[in-house]
């Protein structure tokens, strides 16, 4: 006769009923936030046209940020170059987090804080955009990349939450998430940059 499957045990069923509970109200709070991004939409096509701008005149996209926001702009400048949609040329995008010998001789010879700021100086152009994205607008080292691409010129683009920190004050457009939660911001940030993706891809 088959062995019977073991009843769970009280762990096994609190776990369960917990992860159920936790996985609801995430979803619950991602799909309150995801109904206050209308609010955001006129911005976000004001920002798609500025990049749109920003190809016409020759200029190129670049994008910083720590952890799951250096993978979030690398994420978009590969939407950017490769495509997103549709097929089209190759438009310029730089992830200003992907060289480890650039980041980590920066770091150790300058700190971490100017790891993004001395590639915007070397890089960066007054016809280019810097799209900063950190959750609480204060990262030290992308608010000084945005510090220095507004001395050279460019056009400045925070993606933020919270209350926007202190890119709402040093960025050209900061687009701040309705949350004051981690996860939720970076959720809408992705949602942010395939719209933006989107619509620089239109005729």
């Amino acid at each position: 006769m088959p062995a019977q499957p073991a009843s769970p045990t009280l762990f096994e069923y609190q776990y369960t009923m917990n992860a159920t509970e936790n996985l609801s109200n995430a979803l619950t709070q991602h799909q309150e936030m995801f109904n206050h991004l209308n609010a955001l939409i006129p911005q976000i096509v004001e920002v798609a046209d500025e990049l749109r701008s920003c190809i016409k005149r020759g200029g190129k996209i670049l994008l910083c940020g720590n952890g799951g926001s250096a993978a979030d702009s690398q994420h978009i400048a590969a939407e950017i170059v490769g495509r997103y949609k549709k097929e089209r040329r190759g438009l310029a995008a730089i992830a200003l987090t992907t060289d480890t010998s650039i980041l980590t001789s920066v770091g150790n010879d300058y700190g971490y804080d100017y790891i993004f700021a001395r590639q915007i100086e070397a890089l960066c152009r007054p016809e280019d955009v810097l799209i900063g994205i950190t959750t609480s607008g204060n990262s030290a080292n992308v608010v000084k990349a945005i510090i220095e691409a507004n001395a050279i010129g460019a056009t400045t683009i925070g993606l933020t939450g919270g209350n926007g920190g202190k890119l709402k004050e040093l960025c050209k457009f900061n687009l701040v998430m309705p949350s004051n939660d981690t996860p939720r911001i970076q959720e809408a940030h992705i949602f942010v940059g395939h719209s933006l993706c989107d619509l620089l891809e239109a005729d």
